[in-house]
């Protein structure tokens, strides 16, 4: 079939709607014109009136499926005993016995160049449903009933068909693109005209991570071939043979009437593998990760937009004025986020009435870039609220300094990897991957905090122990989620207990050393390809192979708190809203325990304190420090505690 059409659709341009109306009044007095003569041969006259020429929809179906002239007569008789009252009587006159509607029988007698091919199954008004047999005791007797869809579109009304519009969805133009989406639509576009069309059309598979975006380049795409888009969820697509038939027949009949393209969205169901063979016009497949399919096919990659593509569409949402209000926010989230045009356009909405005050401005898209991409985090990792500030971190001044740096590395992606051009240099090794090494207690998890909080990101924990499998692939479907998930929120990624993944293990001893390897490298490239911030945390730097370690930006080392140190942590560990009484941090220093033992200590002390109605003092401490060495099965030596009490 030819997939361009020139039949009316509903239009809201005054100029399309006005052109619509008298398209429509010319098909209605050709309809009367071609119902006067089928009426006139009914009677027996020898030359029936000829119709009139005006154009109406009847011969745009013929040429759309290629009918006879008889075929086309049938078709129209069908039509006369819906739309035209004198019709009944007169078939019920020419038939025996009596019969108010169209026959087969009857239209071999009545009708010129009758043929009996006209209702085979595969001829074009059965193979395409425009006409239906009714009961009957053979099939020159059977009523001859017009399909609802083409009775509608001879009567000038061109809307999809019923039966389709609970599994269809037509997707509007999008508003904003980006660029490097609009590059995909100008390749397709080229690898079409280049592409052997001689059988059906071929298949274009946008595979990858961003919905939105395959629909915007699906419709940009069709648009620039004068089709309309409507999509199907693969999962809607029905699993019985029979019923998957009769949606391709609707479907590729609507596909030519419209005219119109299919986008089915998601996986490789088989069902969608199949519908997809049956399908001669434009399909487009858009999945997140690559199909096998018995087709010619035009393949593109779309994933959400890159850096500079979102800082374009930023300022194109927000105009000239807002671009500049937001000045250098605007280019943070634009390195930090990942969002779909269709994202950033909603974000530029709502972010419009906030642009009076820049400051609430800024906070404002923050905010809006954050909160729909963490919700995807939530049950694949524990949500830690960061709380903590650089004051809070107590650790030698070059510790703090390489902290600084891996926050100012996140901040200046945009700047390094997509102005500078370390992005097309090498795509690999541009994630910043860092490991924490220290004994449990000594800031690691607080380290990760303070960035999360200086770098205003959502900080999630990833228990690896929990994440590695015993069976073979588990983990690393494990992991994928999990970045999948934190893939466009930028979040901040603490991989707790690194440990149980890690270990002396790249000399293959056996298959559990092979795949413990698999493991570990999966988990590295993912760190490594990872937009955001994701962090390792290890108890036992000196159990990690070397050649893992080269695979880490960062490697920071968090040692035991000197003397110095843990009374600085004794200084701020309790809240300003805390009552104590003489207590000494110096004294209290000579405890060698990390800063968490610290905190635990703390803690329990003002327990011990409130539930004796009295501020937190020296004695609450010693019998909270006796409590926590027990619970490590540790001892306490009378030189730590000398003078406490």
């Amino acid at each position: 079939m030819n997939p361009e059409t020139s039949l009316p659709v509903a239009d809201t341009d005054s100029a399309a709607a006005s052109g619509a109306w008298a398209w429509g009044e010319s098909n209605q007095r050709r309809m009367g014109s071609e119902f006067a003569r089928l009426k006139a041969l009914l009677r027996g006259a020898a030359e029936p009136p000829a119709p009139s020429t005006e154009p109406a929809a009847i011969d745009e179906i013929v040429e759309l499926f290629s009918l006879s002239p008889f075929e086309r007569d049938l078709l129209l008789l069908a039509a006369g005993v819906e739309m035209d009252g004198e019709f009944a009587p007169l078939l019920s006159a020419a038939s025996a016995p009596p019969q108010p509607c169209a026959t087969f029988g009857l239209a071999l007698a009545m009708l010129p160049l009758a043929h009996w091919s006209a209702l085979s199954p595969q001829a074009p008004l059965r193979r395409w449903r425009l006409l239906e047999l009714g009961d009957g005791a053979s099939l020159i007797s059977a009523p001859l009933r017009i399909d609802e869809r083409i009775l509608h579109l001879l009567a000038g009304l061109n809307e999809i068909d019923g039966r389709l519009c609970a599994l269809l969805r037509e997707l509007p133009l999008p508003a904003l693109i980006a660029e490097g989406h609009e590059r995909i639509v100008a390749s397709l576009c080229a690898e079409l005209a280049e592409a052997d069309q001689r059988a059906s059309w071929p298949v274009v598979v946008l595979e990858g991570g961003d919905l939105q975006g395959k629909r915007d380049i699906a419709v940009r795409f069709a648009a620039e071939l004068g089709l309309r888009v409507f999509a199907l969820a693969a999962t809607d697509i029905p699993a019985a043979p029979t019923e998957r038939e009769a949606l391709a027949t609707l479907w590729e009949r609507e596909a030519a009437l419209l005219p119109a393209a299919l986008l089915i969205e998601a996986g490789a169901e088989t069902g969608a593998a199949e519908l997809i063979a049956r399908l001669s016009g434009l399909t487009l497949l858009a999945t997140a990760e690559p199909v096998a399919l018995d087709r010619q096919t035009l393949r593109h990659r779309v994933d959400k937009p890159e850096r500079c593509d979102q800082l374009a569409l930023w300022r194109q949402v927000l105009g000239a004025s807002g671009s500049a209000s937001l000045g250098k926010a605007l280019e943070s989230a634009a390195a930090q986020f990942r969002l779909s045009a269709s994202e950033i356009r909603q974000g530029g909405e709502q972010l419009a009435k906030r642009l009076a005050s820049p400051a609430d401005a800024a906070d404002e898209l923050w905010r809006i870039c954050r909160a729909p991409a963490t919700q995807k985090l939530d049950g694949l990792a524990e949500r830690i609220d960061a709380k903590a500030g650089w004051a809070d971190l107590i650790l030698p001044e070059a510790r703090k300094q390489t902290l600084h740096q891996i926050a100012a590395q996140v901040r200046h992606q945009l700047t390094v990897c997509d102005r500078w051009g370390f992005a097309d240099k090498c795509a690999r090794g541009l994630g910043i991957s860092v490991l924490f090494a220290g004994e449990s207690g000594t800031g690691k998890t607080m380290a990760a905090e303070v960035l999360a909080r200086e770098l205003r990101l959502e900080l999630f924990r990833i228990d690896l122990s929990a994440v590695v499998s015993k069976y073979i692939g588990e983990t690393e479907k494990n992991l994928a989620r999990i970045f999948a998930a934190a893939e466009d929120s930028g979040s901040l990624l603490l991989f707790d207990e690194a440990d149980a993944l890690f270990g002396r293990r790249s000399e293959v001893r056996d298959s559990h050393d092979r795949y413990a390897n698999i493991e570990v490298s999966y988990l590295l490239q993912r760190m490594e390809a990872y937009r955001g911030l994701a962090i390792l945390t290890s108890n036992q730097k000196a159990a990690l192979d070397s050649a893992f370690l080269r695979r880490l930006r960062f490697v920071v080392s968090f040692p035991f708190p000197d003397l110095a140190e843990r009374e600085a942590i004794w200084k701020r560990i309790f809240p300003s809203a805390t009552p104590r009484e003489a207590l000494d941090c110096a004294k209290l220093a000579r405890l060698s325990i990390s800063g968490g033992g610290i905190r635990n200590i703390a803690l329990n002390a003002a327990f011990r304190a409130a539930d004796e109605g009295q501020p937190v003092t020296m004695v609450h401490l010693l019998h909270a420090a006796y409590d926590e060495a027990a619970k490590r099965e540790q001892t306490i030596t009378d030189a730590e505690t000398r003078g406490w009490v």
